[in-house]
């Protein structure tokens, strides 16, 4: 079934974030993991803008997901190609999204499945522990490996990260995105 996924609105500030009573989940991840790729395909179309640099969502997305809760997408993280001044006020806005918004129920971590779980992973799953919440990881590109070798890195990822929810997608292929969706709404968002 298609979902109706709707973009609401982009924001820096605190005072501009939408106001509602709807649960909100987070996406992070770095610049070049797929989370436009991974929203879109979850929307069976294009709502979110996909770039083929990395590193431009800059500001704080906000989808509206089918009316029942909201998916913020975060600006990516790893991408050099920035400056110091500008890598700071990326942090400081993640940051205080993170840590002020009182309707946030989970994060979902959007992760290359090539990629290795490393400190800056870690460092977000901290994060997420320390601050309450429920982390997920979207394992994307899953088209470019072989069924034992997606196997293997859900296990290594599952095993480093110490997260049972570890999904395998593709965005080309349009699959794992509903099974995605469906734990964070059976998890997060309907209790």
């Amino acid at each position: 079934m298609p979902k109706t996924i709707e973009f609401i609105k982009s924001a820096v500030l605190a005072k501009d974030y939408p106001l509602h009573n709807k649960a909100e989940v987070a996406i992070a991840g770095r610049s070049n993991a797929g989370k436009s790729s991974f929203i879109n395909a979850l929307a069976k179309g294009k709502v979110a803008k996909v770039s083929s640099t990395p590193g431009k969502t800059r500001l704080l997305n906000f989808f509206n997901m089918e009316d029942s809760y909201i998916l913020t997408d975060m600006p990516g993280y790893g991408f050099a190609a920035r400056s110091n001044s500008e890598i700071e006020e990326w942090h400081a806005m993640i940051e205080t999204y993170l840590m002020t918004r009182e309707n946030l129920v989970g994060l979902l971590l959007v992760m290359d499945i090539r990629r290795d779980w490393t400190a800056d992973e870690e460092l977000l799953k901290k994060f997420s522990d320390r601050r309450g919440f429920p982390m997920a990881v979207a394992l994307t590109k899953a088209d470019k490996m072989t069924r034992n070798h997606i196997n293997q890195a859900v296990a290594k990822v599952k095993k480093m990260s110490g997260l049972s929810a570890v999904f395998a997608v593709s965005s080309l292929k349009k699959e794992g995105q509903d099974a995605v969706e469906e734990y964070m709404y059976e998890n997060w968002v309907k209790p």
